[in-house]
C-alpha cells in the first residue's frame, strides 16, 4: 500500500468528466468540515508524465483549492488507479446483469401467470359449453356440477318469451322466483 504524499494542487490534473461532476455544496460541506476536524482521507492520483491526474478525491481537492491550500495530501500509485478504474466499471456492469437477468425472470414469470390464467379461464369456458350441449339422455340432470337454471332448460319444453311464461313455468316446474 503506497504512502500518503504531499502533492503540489496545482500540478494535479482534473479530467473534464470529473469537473462535470462538481457539487459546490458538499464542496463547502468538505471545506468545513477540514477547518473543523482536518483533512481525514487523501486523495487518489496518478502520475502522467510531468503532472497527476486526479483519480479519486475532486470534492476533498477542491475544498483545499477554496481553503488556499497550496498542497494536498494523496496517494500515487498506478495499480490502484488502474483498480479503481476497472473495478467500477467490471461491478457496475455485474450488477446491471443481475437486474436485468432479474428482470427477465419476473418479465417470463408474468408471463407464464397470464397464459395459465388465459387457459384456466378457456377449460372453464369449454367445459361449461360442454355441459350445455349435452342431452338429458346422456345423464345431464343426474350431473351434479351442472347448475339449476341448465337443469331447468333442459327439462322444459321452450324458453318462455314474457314473464307471465316464465311465471307459469316456474310454478310448473317447482321453481322458486
Amino acid at each position: 500500500m503506497p504512502k500518503p504524499e504531499s502533492f503540489p494542487i496545482d500540478k494535479i490534473y482534473v479530467p473534464v468528466k470529473r469537473k462535470k461532476a462538481l457539487k459546490p455544496e458538499l464542496v463547502q460541506e468538505i471545506a468545513e468540515s477540514i477547518l473543523e476536524i482536518g483533512r481525514q482521507a487523501p486523495i487518489v492520483v496518478r502520475p502522467d508524465e510531468d503532472r497527476f491526474v486526479l483519480v479519486e478525491g475532486l470534492h476533498r481537492l477542491e475544498a483545499c483549492k477554496a481553503l488556499g491550500e497550496k498542497t494536498i495530501v494523496g496517494l500515487v500509485s498506478a495499480e490502484l488507479a488502474h483498480q479503481k478504474t476497472l473495478l467500477p466499471h467490471s461491478a457496475e456492469a455485474e450488477a446491471e446483469r443481475d437486474k436485468m437477468a432479474r428482470l427477465k425472470k419476473l418479465r417470463l414469470e408474468k408471463e407464464a401467470a397470464e397464459k395459465l390464467a388465459l387457459a384456466s379461464k378457456a377449460v372453464i369456458e369449454t367445459g361449461s359449453a360442454e355441459l350445455l350441449r349435452k342431452s338429458p339422455e346422456k345423464g345431464n340432470q343426474n350431473n351434479l356440477k351442472a347448475m339449476p337454471n341448465q337443469l331447468n332448460r333442459t327439462t322444459s319444453a321452450s324458453t318462455p318469451k314474457t314473464l307471465s311464461e316464465w311465471l307459469t313455468q316456474q310454478k310448473r316446474d317447482g321453481g322458486r322466483y
